[in-house]
């Protein structure tokens, strides 16, 4: 074991280092050292051999602005506020109503993409899109698929896919001339090989921010996740890309109602394409089985829905002893058969 041959009865027999340098030296001579027993990193290296990788971004250069000019800028803005009668005076009313649209825009233009970049990570978005990659999604994505609030889609809240069942709006801001690529897929759909995925939505060279005039390589699925299996979740990702692409290859059939021609892998697509187009925008719902996820399957793909139940294993008791020691009154219920039991007519 470490430091046995050190003995403690006697430690003002020990060899003082004197100076730091020398323990140094000593310290990282017994690092080095090959030692029998293994560390936390060594027993999770041996389980996941790429545990603590270092990751590549593969997203758009990330501006940071000025550390001095954002000072100075609120410092006007609390001077200005602080000259405000109106403002005084409907904070102390509590009149004051906060304009929620310039508190968005603040935090899209601030904070917001490392936020998003977080959530992403929670949900396992990267890990599973892009293995060993992320990105800082710095275009927003407003996805709405009707005009209710409940139903926009934004970074893991929950739609059922009755909700869901129509294309849904899109909208970002974007530069005039720029070209984009948008993509709706799922990691967590595919009914054969866990790695595959399922493409519900492609639509590349889209002019500026105007998804309706893209190509359409790929029409609208709604989402279908098959009963018993929980949570799936839906991911848009909006490239932007440098120059027209052709995706001859990426084309499918006008209704594509096969899910064999569904298969996807987005590291394989991003890969074939990284020369010319970039991950920029993020965005992703959650959704569970509901009733019209049957008439996806027998209308839609015209074939049996397939359902998963989970058997539950027989609850667990110790085996019964005869004398129970510290045990309740009610120790024997947990040892009948489950049977009703009859006592006779008296």
């Amino acid at each position: 074991m470490p430091n046995e041959d050190i003995d403690t009865s006697n430690l003002q027999s020990l060899e003082k280092y004197r100076t730091y340098n020398r323990y140094i030296t000593y310290a990282e001579r017994a690092n080095n050292k090959e030692v029998w027993w293994k560390t936390y990193r060594g027993y999770v290296e041996q389980a996941d051999p790429e545990h603590g990788a270092e990751q590549v971004d593969i997203g758009l250069p990330c501006r940071h602005p000025s550390r001095t000019k954002e000072v100075k800028e609120r410092g006007k803005v609390m001077k200005a506020n602080k000259k405000d009668a109106d403002l005084e005076r409907a904070c102390r009313l509590r009149t004051f109503k906060i304009p929620l649209d310039r508190v968005q825009e603040s935090w899209e233009s601030s904070c917001g993409p490392h936020h998003i970049k977080k959530l992403a990570e929670h949900y396992g978005v990267f890990r599973d899109l892009f293995p060993r990659a992320f990105f800082l999604p710095q275009v927003p994505l407003r996805i709405h698929y009707c005009q209710e609030p409940s139903s926009q889609v934004h970074y893991g809240n929950v739609l059922t896919p009755t909700e869901a069942a129509l294309p849904p709006q899109v909208s970002f801001k974007a530069e005039e001339g720029s070209l984009w690529t948008l993509l709706l897929t799922c990691p967590d759909e595919h009914l054969q090989d866990n790695d595959l995925e399922y493409v519900h939505w492609l639509v590349g060279n889209i002019p500026g921010g105007a998804v309706c005039s893209g190509e359409e390589l790929c029409q609208y699925l709604p989402p279908f996740p098959a009963r018993g299996t929980g949570f799936h979740r839906y991911i848009y990702v909006l490239f932007k890309q440098d120059r027209t692409i052709d995706y001859q290859e990426e084309t499918r059939t006008l209704s594509c109602h096969s899910l064999a021609d569904r298969s996807f892998k987005t590291v394989e697509f991003y890969r074939k394409h990284q020369d010319h187009m970039t991950p920029a925008g993020l965005a992703f719902f959650q959704s569970q089985w509901d009733e019209s996820v049957t008439k996806t399957f027998h209308e839609t793909f015209d074939m049996r829905e397939p359902v998963f139940e989970f058997i539950r294993p027989p609850v667990y008791h110790p085996p019964q002893v005869k004398f129970p020691h510290k045990q309740p009154l009610r120790y024997l219920d947990r040892y009948r058969d489950g049977k009703a039991h009859t006592y006779g007519i008296y």
